[in-house]
């Protein structure tokens, strides 16, 4: 009974760090099954959960397993006749860590929510009479007379004043001199595309200047006799001080052996949130230790932005622009991502979002899965005449801006590599472009990097771009509830399910593996799929080494692909389930091989 219930907490890393004497209380009344089944858990963790593994600096390492093999332990109990309670406690606990950081990100982003909101007010109803006084009353309306998230209300009203100002398409004021809260805003108080690069930017008074990458002891030390820490260290950086463990940081290398290695988990590594998020490396500090963002390095993917629990990393916006459009009654079309399912809530169906875009002063509305349907068939021809043929050794994806810039940036050498279509957004924008020649089109999705792309392509014919989040203070801005708005029906120009499932990891793969199998049946189909820039940059490594050859990659900067973007308002989980099976439901289910002749360019 004690070498079962060692396996389960002293060498399953989560299971010690998160809950042994949960999993003590829990288990038990399984005692005796445990027992009987002592060999079988033998095997099982010693195969399944114990082995070495190696980071990239060669050093040894635990290997810490993550949810497919805790759901294979719940299959283990599940076969040894354990209570379905027994199962369901040991899930909301795995999950719990999860549910907590959803939640603050939560609050994150109802504070931009609200930002969002007040600026679209602006741009709908402010005069140029009003204008200033309206920016500038901003702050007063958002933070109460009582602090709620910072230590005063003085600096909750500085970091919302900066927020004001990125969600105009400003950039944050110099903290060395002074600089008016609307200072610009006569540049920007126009009803065309504008914002100030940097897109991403760091609010310095937002910043708490997390430590980055540090091992620190904890109080949770036992100053065991073993001291494993001690003798794994390669730099003889740990000492026993007053009975505990101390690392010297002058000496320390950061290579995590001694966390590793502690059987209380009694070391903690620090780091950044957005740093720890950022697959490019891009997240340094300025001198006073505050995060930075290194724009040589950004891709904008805007993970940074969503990982922060400060709330102090920032994208700039259109949304003041955009609504001041709204309101001069220009013909605006938009064009919406298909990962808009379920973004606005679980009973919005396609009908009553698009009605709700109506209300806000669209006049149309068009799906940029007709574009990726057009990309799908474009890219299958471009594997079955290039990749196939062996004139290319692999082709890229280009539907996702910040893993094609981070593939310019890091591999230079692999640009003739990267598919020369025309990404999603830009296919359709052409299209509307072509049946409307004087509307102005925006594109609406779940992407901080598409603002990039709509400035960096040369004719883009992308006017605005805007976020799901930003949508969502825009119908706030208006009291329009996309719940309660009346049910339209299905436009002509609809897309294949091909389309709309380039909304998640795989799906772009998906779409171009079936389309050569319909089209190209005699074509061998191998491809490879890469989500987070971290894994694409391993991908890429590879693929430059010639390890990954005669193959289409797909890259995804957003882990699970578009539903999991930086500028989304619903969870991945949910998402992914309420896009599949609109995805399963929606006819054709692929496109028509005549789009491979449509000219757009």
């Amino acid at each position: 009974q004690t070498i079962i219930l060692h396996y389960f907490c002293a060498f399953n890393y989560n299971l010690y760090r998160h809950f042994p004497q949960v999993l003590f209380s829990v288990f038990s009344e399984y005692i005796e099954k445990f027992t009987m089944a002592y060999w079988f858990c033998v095997y099982f963790f010693q195969k399944m959960f114990i082995f070495n593994s190696y980071d990239n600096k060669g050093t040894n390492l635990l290997y810490v397993p993550g949810k497919k093999h805790f759901l294979l332990l719940i299959l283990f109990l599940i076969y040894f006749n354990m209570k379905e309670k027994c199962v369901e406690n040991i899930l909301l606990i795995f999950f719990e860590k999860e549910k907590l950081y959803a939640k603050s990100r939560h609050t994150s982003k109802q504070i931009r929510r609200k930002i969002f909101t007040e600026i679209a007010k602006i741009g709908f109803e402010s005069t140029d009479e009003s204008l200033i006084h309206d920016i500038e009353s901003i702050p007063y309306n958002i933070v109460e007379e009582r602090a709620k998230y910072r230590e005063s209300i003085y600096r909750e009203r500085a970091v919302a004043s900066e927020r004001v100002r990125l969600a105009m398409g400003l950039s944050l004021r110099p903290e060395n001199r002074s600089v008016h809260l609307t200072d610009g805003v006569k540049a920007s108080n126009i009803d065309e595309k504008y914002y100030e690069p940097p897109l991403m930017q760091v609010i310095p008074s937002a910043c708490s200047a997390c430590e980055s990458n540090k091992y620190e002891v904890s109080n949770m030390c036992r100053g065991c006799v073993a001291h494993p820490c001690m003798l794994t260290c390669p730099k003889g950086a740990i000492s026993m001080v007053d009975g505990k463990s101390f690392i010297d940081q002058d000496k320390c290398i950061h290579c995590g052996r001694c966390k590793s290695v502690c059987p209380y988990d009694a070391i903690a590594h620090k780091e950044r949130p957005c740093e720890r998020a950022c697959g490019v490396k891009a997240i340094e500090s300025d001198e006073q230790g505050r995060a930075s963002i290194n724009q040589d390095k950004c891709v904008s993917c805007g993970m940074c932005m969503v990982s922060c629990p400060f709330g102090a990393i920032s994208d700039k916006s259109q949304i003041f622009q955009l609504s001041h459009a709204l309101r001069e009654g220009t013909e605006i079309i938009a064009e919406v991502a298909p990962a808009y399912i379920n973004q606005f809530g679980e009973d919005v169906t396609p009908g009553k979002f698009r009605s709700a875009l109506k209300q806000l002063g669209f006049s149309n509305i068009y799906e940029v899965a007709l574009g990726a349907d057009i990309g799908c068939i474009s890219e299958a021809h471009h594997y079955a005449k290039e990749v196939a043929t062996g004139n290319l050794p692999f082709l890229l994806t280009s539907c996702c801006p910040s893993w094609s810039v981070m593939a310019k940036k890091y591999f230079p050498a692999m640009i003739d590599n990267i598919s020369q279509e025309l990404t999603p957004m830009v296919a359709t924008a052409r299209i509307v472009k072509k049946e409307h020649p004087n509307a102005k089109v925006v594109f609406i999705g779940p992407c901080a990097s598409k603002k990039l792309e709509a400035m960096a392509i040369r004719e883009s014919d992308v006017d605005f771009v805007i976020t799901f989040e930003e949508l969502w203070g825009l119908f706030d801005a208006k009291n329009i509830t996309p719940s309660t708005c009346e049910e339209l029906p299905e436009e002509t120009q609809a897309a294949t399910a091909a389309g709309r499932g380039y909304a998640i990891a795989g799906g772009v793969a998906g779409a171009i593996e079936n389309c050569l199998k319909e089209y190209y049946p005699d074509v061998p189909v191998h491809i490879e799929h890469a989500e987070s820039l971290a894994e694409a940059k391993k991908v890429l490594t590879l693929a430059k080494a010639g390890k990954i050859k005669n193959c289409m990659i797909e890259g995804m900067a957003c882990p699970g692909g578009c539903i999991g973007g930086a500028g989304t308002n619903a969870g991945f989980a949910k998402t992914s389930k309420a896009l599949k099976k609109y995805v399963d439901t929606s006819e054709p289910k692929l496109p028509s091989q005549e789009l491979e002749n449509l000219e757009l360019n």
